[in-house]
């Protein structure tokens, strides 16, 4: 099962639309966290807020996380050991403040720890790899460099 989540900020519809795309093209189940929105999903299963033991439920028996590039859900991921695929919002399409989101996404790439997908297509062809690894683990607390480099570079 790949397992989805927007975050509970604000409804992320171009998250949704792409992921529920590739849910009618593979063979698995996807399970999306979503809230609010104007995207009615065809393909895949969506449940709005879920109460945390749902939630880490959930989470917990992924194959295979997709989610906004919130920090919360990149820990969890990597604590977990669970490969994660993040689609960071953009702002200058109205789905976050500022560009924080593409910061992160782009340092936990080259950091090596996240599958990153910036385009549809790109997300697309990740959800459609059944190999996709966990590509780093963390402890219960995240290492003081990891922490630094976030700090420095996301700022």
């Amino acid at each position: 099962m790949i397992f989805c989540t927007v975050g509970t900020q604000a409804p992320f519809d171009r998250f949704v639309r792409v992921v529920d795309e590739a849910a009618g093209r593979i063979d698995e189940e996807v399970v999306a966290q979503v809230r609010g929105g104007s995207y009615v999903p065809r393909n895949l299963r969506a449940v709005g807020f879920l109460p945390p033991d749902e939630f880490d439920a959930l989470f917990a028996s992924a194959r295979l996380i997709v989610a906004h590039a919130g920090m919360g859900t990149i820990l969890s991921a990597m604590r977990l050991g669970k490969p994660i695929v993040v689609f960071p919002r953009v702002a200058a399409l109205g789905e976050h403040r500022n560009e924080h989101q593409l910061a992160t996404a782009r340092k936990m790439k080259e950091l090596g720890y996240v599958y990153v997908a910036e385009t549809a297509e790109e997300l697309l062809e990740l959800l459609s790899r059944p190999d996709l690894k966990p590509l780093h683990a963390v402890g219960p607390r995240a290492a003081s460099t990891l922490v630094a480099a976030i700090r420095r570079d996301v700022g």
